[in-house]
């Protein structure tokens, strides 16, 4: 057999009508996937594998109409201007980075994101084919994919991270998968969860990402809002009604309304002191265990220091006389 005619067996039966060969029957090989290909050894298995290897590094070019949404949420929000941004490059210098995808685990024919929803949103805009790897992912190894390129990209604000925590939890993954996605120990995926389970999902949503707002925050908002006995609904409320232009307004809308308004102080008003011919002389005013003497403008010259000077004098006459 000619080495051409070799390599073309391995791409493929050469009558797209012959049957595919029934497999042997006999025992299978205790720890191997039956349904996983298996290759020849030798040269024959070597070629194999190169041959799929290369298949699995092919870009290929698909219809954005055709992928879906896949894993689970990870922005809170959209920048307009930034995606205007993108889809503007990609216009003027096409698609330089390929997005990751999967085939749809349940529609024949099309696909679900991995990661690069943005570059898929704006070639969809454009009317452009989108160029993709594709990868046979199960969801598990979908969400650590996902989560790795978002710990490479490191813009994921901590409520987003949070939430995404939140999401594979609530899907049934155990705290060790998080830490193993998101590249983070124990520690900081429960600091992640201990906003994540006191702070309703609506509000986190109405809020958005917070880029500049960190767990210690949004701790204190989680505090207000359980303090106050507060529906989520009621500050979802009053977030939309703050009319916030940017996410971070909007957080601190939300935990201006979580812990109400501040009481006010019944401060005494200064004390007048009035001179000998009973014309204003000073303003005596106590704060926070300090008192505070204002003369007026129009004192007799030379009264300030005096009394600087005689401060001492009076008060060793008062300790006496105590």
């Amino acid at each position: 057999m000619s080495r051409k005619n070799l390599l073309s067996g391995l791409m493929g039966p050469t009558d797209p009508q012959a049957p595919s060969p029934a497999p042997a029957p006999g025992p299978s090989v205790s720890g191997l996937d039956p349904d996983r290909p298996r290759f020849a050894r030798g040269a024959i298995g070597a070629i194999s594998r190169s041959v799929a290897d290369l298949q699995a590094r092919a870009l290929v070019e698909i219809d954005p109409a055709l992928i879906d949404a896949g894993g689970v949420q990870d922005r809170l929000e959209s920048d307009d201007a930034e995606d205007a941004a993108l889809r503007a490059s990609i216009a003027e210098y096409g698609q330089q980075v390929p997005v990751l995808v999967r085939p749809h685990p349940s529609a024949e024919g099309r696909y679900q994101i991995v990661y690069g929803r943005r570059r898929v949103l704006a070639l969809r805009d454009l009317g452009r084919p989108v160029k993709a790897l594709v990868r046979a992912l199960d969801d598990r190894d979908l969400l650590i994919a996902q989560g790795q390129e978002n710990t490479a990209r490191r813009d994921l604000s901590f409520i987003e991270k949070a939430s995404f925590a939140r999401q594979m939890l609530a899907a049934g993954y155990d705290r060790k998968i998080i830490g193993d996605t998101l590249s983070m120990d124990k520690t900081l995926i429960s600091r992640l969860l201990s906003v994540a389970e006191r702070v309703a999902p609506e509000v986190v949503e109405a809020i958005g990402a917070a880029p500049s707002v960190g767990r210690d925050r949004w701790l204190a908002l989680a505090d207000a809002i359980e303090a106050g006995d507060h529906a989520a609904s009621d500050v979802v409320a009053m977030v939309n009604l703050s009319g916030g232009a940017t996410s971070d307004a909007r957080f601190e809308a939300a935990l201006a309304y979580a812990k109400g308004p501040k009481p006010a102080r019944n401060r005494p008003a200064p004390q007048r002191i009035d001179s000998v011919n009973g014309m204003p002389l000073a303003e005596a005013e106590r704060r926070g265990g300090r008192l505070t003497l204002r003369f007026e403008k129009r004192l007799d010259r030379g009264f300030e220091d005096w009394l600087l000077t005689e401060l001492p004098a009076l008060h060793r006459k008062w300790s006496e006389g105590a």
